[in-house]
């Protein structure tokens, strides 16, 4: 399943806030970011559906995080 999400990211600092490589999710997924994009999408090739989960975790960090259609 990929996913792909307009996030308010702007920076290495904001990924590292994340922490998203100590997620467990995350470490069974593949996913990347590009910050040059106007929309800074990240990019998410996971085996399971966790849109709902990265959403959340995005929001509690305080980043805007949408899928892209």
């Amino acid at each position: 399943m990929l996913l792909i999400l307009k996030t308010s990211v702007r920076t290495e600092e904001d990924i590292e806030g994340l922490k998203l490589s100590s997620n467990e999710i995350f470490k069974q997924a593949r996913w990347t970011f590009d910050l040059d994009d106007c929309d800074k999408v990240l990019r998410i090739d996971s085996q399971t559906d966790i849109l709902q989960y990265v959403i959340k975790l995005f929001r509690d960090k305080g980043f805007v995080c949408e899928e892209l259609a």
